[in-house]
């Protein structure tokens, strides 16, 4: 099943994370379809390419729970 889900990036205290569309059987960390976006917690910045996430979910991907949070 394809998921949209959070990929950690960055160095240690001050992750970052990609907004990925993967596997749902991959690690966190491990091979992705399509990078759609990012979110930096640190200073709340989020992007997503709306457009490819109305895509991914139309054919049947499933969002996790903090991708859902943080793009309504």
């Amino acid at each position: 099943m394809t998921v949209v889900r959070l990929t950690r990036m960055g160095r240690k205290k001050k992750p970052f994370y990609r907004i990925v569309v993967t596997d749902s059987r991959k690690r966190r960390d491990g091979g992705w379809i399509e990078s759609i976006g990012h979110y930096d917690p640190m200073t709340k910045a989020i992007t997503v390419d709306t457009e490819r996430l109305d895509y991914w979910k139309s054919v049947g991907a499933k969002l996790s729970d903090r991708v859902a949070k943080i793009t309504k």
